[in-house]
């Protein structure tokens, strides 16, 4: 294939399937199906402590990285004490998912991190996480319910790399989470919110080509063109040039 490669990271679950019952690199398949429709390849990442001490090698490899959605980091790697609600942390992934966006960071690869992913990416940058949103909030419509997405919108920059992705500045997403952002990392800017509790959803790097962050789930979105965009104006152009050779 001679499209752009885009790294995306997996979860690491207890799963079951037929009749096994193991740890698993689970991933939803909307992630690939997305990249792949904007003529890209998909290649799963793998926590990996190896990685986690030297990204450099794997990062030689892509031409993009999406840090994906999932379960709540661990409040350890903000130097935080978790919160009764904080569940089902991996440190490990944790410690690969910091690695690799700093990296990228550093190389100026282009970066597109999805929920859980965008948190990771103010961390990465020296920032923190409100760990429990409905206590702020008073209210869980970022998560009303298990194995559904919550609709509602957001309101982005104008200008911003967030609105061009998502093709507007106020746009209905589907998101499914109970923390957010909360200390800003160093160089993050905020570039949208939620309607009307003014969530922090989007988030970038000024300093970066293509650094983007989001809280909704666009790869669960039919309609959303932000991965796409992402792929074929963020990555694209970077792959034809070679500049992660």
């Amino acid at each position: 294939m001679s499209g752009p490669i885009i790294g995306v990271t997996c979860a690491l679950e207890q799963a079951r399937w037929g009749v096994w019952d193991q740890p698993a690199l689970v991933l939803p398949r909307s992630y690939a199906l997305a990249i792949q429709k904007a003529g890209a390849l998909a290649l799963l990442l793998s926590p990996d402590d190896a990685v986690s001490e030297q990204p450099g090698r794997l990062l030689d490899l892509l031409d993009g990285l999406l840090i994906s959605g999932g379960s709540d980091v661990d409040a350890g790697s903000y130097g935080a004490e978790p919160h009764p609600q904080t569940l089902n942390t991996r440190p490990e992934r944790d410690r690969f998912e910091l690695a690799l966006t700093l990296g990228a960071i550093e190389r100026d690869l282009p970066l597109l991190a999805v929920c859980r992913g965008m948190q990771v990416l103010n961390i990465a940058c020296g920032g923190t996480l409100r760990q429990h949103l409905p206590e702020l909030l008073g209210h869980e419509d970022h998560r009303h319910t298990p194995g559904r997405f919550s609709d509602h919108e957001v309101e982005l920059e104008p200008g911003s790399l967030a609105a061009r992705l998502a093709g507007g500045e106020r746009l209905a997403v589907k998101s499914h989470h109970h923390q957010g952002l909360d200390s800003l990392g160093e160089g993050v800017r905020v570039s949208g919110r939620a309607i009307p509790d003014g969530v922090i959803e989007a988030i970038e790097l000024p300093a970066c080509s293509f650094t983007v962050g989001v809280l909704w789930h666009p790869e669960e979105d039919e309609p959303s063109r932000v991965i796409e965009r992402f792929v074929r104006e963020g990555v694209s152009e970077r792959h034809a040039a070679g500049a992660h050779r």
